[in-house]
């Protein structure tokens, strides 16, 4: 399943829950595609196949990201680095803060698991303002890393968030206007 037959899936398997986690944010549920072994092994092919040049390392954010990422991983041969929200590795971690719409929030990694040089592909579910996707940029790039390219399952392109990513390549699956 590739191309519009992946895409009118996706819009059969995403489903749209008003006002959660609270009221006017509208939540992609993505549980039925994830129970779905032909159309999740199709996006996580899809994933893979967008990616251009060589790939060392691809970072899921938590906690969703995770769930796409290490089968892409997988797919591509590399390693997969979780990217986890504050307090929830142990240890010495890089970290990089980053504005919400009502405060801030942080990402970190361990620094020891991203070799100076390597490749990073960031996987993640959705795409919304580009905020925690542009922390895990800095955060790679603080350790050394270089991001290759950022591949979503859905971007809310009305949020605007493909924006604040200028100067990287990003792939998404389904658009949401």
């Amino acid at each position: 399943m590739t191309g519009d037959a992946l895409v009118a899936r996706l819009h059969e398997l995403i489903r749209d829950v008003p006002d959660f986690p609270r009221p006017g944010v509208g939540f992609k549920d993505i549980t039925p595609l994830l129970a779905d072994a032909e159309a999740f092994a199709a996006v996580v092919a899809e994933l893979a196949a967008r990616v251009d040049g060589p790939v060392d390392l691809v970072a899921g954010t938590e906690a969703r990201g995770f769930i796409l990422a290490a089968p892409v991983a997988i797919a591509l041969g590399a390693g997969f680095v979780p990217v986890r929200k504050a307090g929830k590795l142990p240890g010495p971690t890089a970290s990089q803060q980053y504005e919400l719409e009502y405060g801030h929030a942080t990402v970190e990694v361990h620094p020891f698991t991203v070799p100076r040089g390597s490749r990073v592909l960031i996987v993640d579910d959705v795409l919304a303002t580009g905020g925690t996707a542009g922390a895990t940029i800095r955060l790679f790039e603080e350790c050394g890393a270089t991001v290759v390219g950022l591949s979503f399952l859905v971007d809310l392109r009305f949020l605007g968030g493909r924006a604040s990513l200028e100067g990287h390549r990003v792939e998404t699956l389904l658009d949401v206007l």
